[in-house]
This record gives structure tokens, sequence and C-alpha cells, in this order.
């Protein structure tokens, strides 16, 4: 069966372009120009994938993907014709998984839809054969990360992180020592195929060194190769 593609956007020619395209590569693509229709409409038959412009007449892109992330998961990319940080950064934090500036090739966005929908199915995959994992507590000094509660705690204090900064942390923690490049860590954490967004990733070690390191504009545990990515210090 065909995946289900919501598209939230109010501009006619991108509407019409994005639904050929869609409809093109096989999907099938419902199109809704206004916020309040496409929260009812995910509501009552939520898609597989959902592209979510900004700016939108009833509900703006930001608070209509605070609203769903609360109550699903589906994947979420923000398409937007502005590109300021803080609105990158905002798409992040409130859960959007993939962001897009146009003007930007249909060739990327299918990429996109598509590095998407296999981070479903492989997650899909894993929770219906678990692989074999080491549950064991990570322990360096004062930061200790228990894969079983999914918890962090730095100095005994539990530190309330969002899904991605945990998998990330984890995911930097069973590397330790290991030289990890930008697009590795999308890869792996992110479930990304193509090497796009590793703003995403300076983003959430910025956020994790805020509340892991003594002093994050020195950092000590999450430490920066530079032209290369991170390394995990124990």
């Amino acid at each position: 069966m065909a995946k289900r593609i919501l598209v939230v956007e109010d501009e006619p020619t991108l509407q019409e372009t994005l639904k050929y395209s869609l409809d093109k590569a096989g999907y099938q693509t419902v199109v809704i120009g206004d916020g309040i229709e496409a929260l009812k409409a995910a509501r009552e038959n939520p898609p597989d994938l959902i592209l979510m412009d900004i700016m939108l007449p009833g509900v703006d892109g930001i608070e209509l993907t605070r609203i769903l992330r609360h109550e699903q998961t589906t994947p979420i990319i923000m398409v937007t014709a502005r590109d300021d940080e803080i609105d990158r950064v905002l798409g992040l934090e409130i859960g959007a998984d993939d962001y897009l500036t146009k003007p930007f090739s249909m060739r990327e966005l299918l990429a996109r839809v598509k590095a998407q929908l296999r981070r479903v199915k492989l997650l899909e995959k894993e929770n219906r054969d678990p692989a074999p994992q080491d549950n064991s507590k990570l322990e360096y000094d004062n930061l200790v990360l228990d894969p079983v509660r999914r918890e962090v705690y730095h100095n005994d204090q539990l530190l309330h992180l969002k899904p991605k900064e945990y998998e990330l942390l984890h995911y930097l923690a069973i590397n330790k020592g290991k030289a990890l490049s930008r697009d590795r860590i999308l890869e792996e954490v992110w479930g990304w195929e193509y090497s796009v967004g590793s703003r995403s990733v300076d983003v959430h070690i910025r956020w994790l060194r805020e509340r892991i390191e003594n002093d994050p504009s020195n950092p000590m545990r999450i430490v920066t190769l530079r032209g290369v990515g991170y390394r995990f210090e124990g």
C-alpha cells in the first residue's frame, strides 16, 4: 500500500508541484492549506509523514508541530521560506524530524521523505525483533546513563532529556574515544541515508553540553574535532 503523505502548504503553486512530484514517486498525497484543517485531518487519519510549512493560516506550522508531537510519532519535515537559525532550532526542539528551506529541489525533498520513511520502517522492525543489547549502566565519574530506564544522571541529579538528546548521548557514550563524523551520527541516531542536516547534530550537541559539561564553553566530555565531528571522552 502506498505511503500516505499529508502536505500542509498554503501556496497554490507549491501545492501543485509537491502533489505532482509525490504522486509520481508513488505516494498517496493529501494537500491542505489551513493549519486547523490539517490538525483535524492528521488526528482523524494519521498519515505516514507530514510536510509542514511554517507560515499557515489558522494555526502556524510551529504550533501545529508542537501539538502533533504530543499526540503521535508521525515524521514531520518542516518546509519554510525563512532561513533564520531560530526557526531551525525551534523546529528541531519541538520535535520536527527534518528541515527544508525554500527554494529546494524535488530530488532533495524526495530523498529526505524516503529517508524518514525508511527510519520508521527500521524502528518498527527493531520493535518487532529487538536485537540483544547490553543494558548495563554506563558510568563516567559524575555522569551515569541507564539504558533500561533511558535515564541520565549528572552529579546524582536526573536530567530531563528529550528523546533525541538521550539517543545522541547514548550513541556517543557507547562509542567513547572514537572520532565520529556528523554524517555518521546523522545516519546512526537520526537514521538518515543522506548527508544533509548536519546542523541538527551541532544544535543537539550544544544542548547536551549545557546539561553535562561543567563549563559548556570549554567542553571536556563531548569534544569537537575540527573538520570531522565529535568524540566522547569518558
